[in-house]
């Protein structure tokens, strides 16, 4: 699975939870919004995380 901040994005906008963790990450460590994506991507999506499911989802070809 690729990192894609599009993709991220998307997965955060739909998600009140991530926006929370997503913001807490900023403040946390002083990161721009970017690095703070991939932050969240690395701790909470990627290799078997919480939210992998619904990100793969996201790049399923629409019916």
């Amino acid at each position: 699975m690729k990192y894609m901040e599009s993709q991220m994005k998307r997965l955060v906008k739909s998600n009140k939870e991530l926006q929370k963790r997503l913001k807490e990450l900023m403040n946390e460590h002083d990161l721009e919004k970017n690095y703070a994506l991939k932050a969240l991507y690395h701790s909470e999506v990627a290799s078997g995380g919480k939210y992998q499911a619904a990100y793969r989802e996201l790049d399923l070809p629409k019916a």
